[in-house]
């Protein structure tokens, strides 16, 4: 038997009000030849029970259990280094995505060597699953050069003042993760990430709504918005709780790193060094904030 075409990560924690209904979207997929890797964060609900159960029930899912939190970003990054499959895709726990969406992914990544990420539009809903938003980047980033899609992204985030962390929960390639450090520990790592890709290759979004990403009050989004920093850090890992958070300058020297280790010519990293210049130009505020607090 050989290794699968298409790994799905799913690092979960206390996941057992929705996981039934996600796992399912999983196992509805049109396209079949795929591994599921379940990353079970210490849970203390009946998260166990349920993925034990699919596990027995389908041989696609392997179960793997911690024995304790070692924080999302650590749990997400473990389902990745436990996969084997050509294309590798993080899945959550609340979210739901439709029949189609790995058939779909799987054709574009098949068809075009340079993109390395794929991803459908996203359908924001709620608790009982009902349709409150709709998200979509607008931009095209199936571009030859990685300076300018870095350019993109930059001015991207200066338009709409964030970045959502959904393209990182497409489908992408397998040896192109390989060449990244993964997620970091703390917030917003998932959005220094997705720059991080894009200087490694061309993304594509298929245009048809095929993920859905459930708002909840224990979703990480709402974590962030509601319990603030200490709390949404303390999730990335457990390690956080006595640091100081200091999300931008995190942003600032991920990415800067990013493009110092990335495969690019002189001219290209002077490039996208200038659009960081430029982003911290937007963010010297913030960026003065965290000094300050930290010093």
């Amino acid at each position: 038997m050989g290794s699968p075409c298409v790994s799905i990560g799913l690092p979960v924690y206390n996941g057992e009000k929705y996981l039934y209904e996600s796992i399912k979207s999983v196992l509805a997929q049109t396209f079949t030849d795929f591994e599921v890797i379940i990353s079970d964060n210490g849970s203390t609900d009946k998260t166990e029970e349920i993925c034990r159960d699919f596990a027995a029930q389908d041989s696609r899912i392997r179960y793997y259990r911690n024995e304790r939190n070692i924080g999302m970003g650590p749990n997400h990054n473990r389902t990745f280094e436990l996969s084997i499959g050509k294309y590798f895709k993080w899945f959550h726990s609340d979210d739901l995505i439709a029949p189609e969406y790995l058939e779909k992914c799987v054709e574009i990544l098949e068809k075009f060597p340079s993109i390395i990420l794929c991803y459908p539009k996203e359908v924001e809903i709620n608790e009982e699953g009902k349709t409150i938003g709709k998200e979509s980047y607008l931009v095209d980033f199936k571009c030859s050069q990685p300076h300018q899609r870095f350019k993109l992204y930059i001015e991207l985030w200066h338009k709409y003042g964030h970045i959502y962390g959904n393209p990182i929960l497409g489908l992408i390639r397998s040896d192109k993760l390989k060449m990244t450090p993964l997620l970091r520990s703390r917030p917003w790592t998932e959005l220094a990430f997705v720059g991080e890709l894009l200087l490694l290759g061309e993304f594509y979004e298929v245009p048809e709504e095929l993920f859905f990403y459930r708002h909840h009050p224990q979703s990480s989004r709402a974590i962030k918005k509601n319990a603030g920093w200490n709390a949404h850090a303390q999730l990335w890992s457990p390690k956080n709780r006595q640091k100081i958070q200091r999300p931008e300058l995190g942003l600032l020297f991920q990415l800067l790193n990013s493009i110092h280790n990335a495969p690019l010519s002189q001219y290209q990293k002077l490039f996208c060094y200038l659009q960081m210049g430029k982003w911290a130009s937007w963010k010297w505020k913030r960026l003065a904030k965290e000094i300050l607090v930290g010093a």
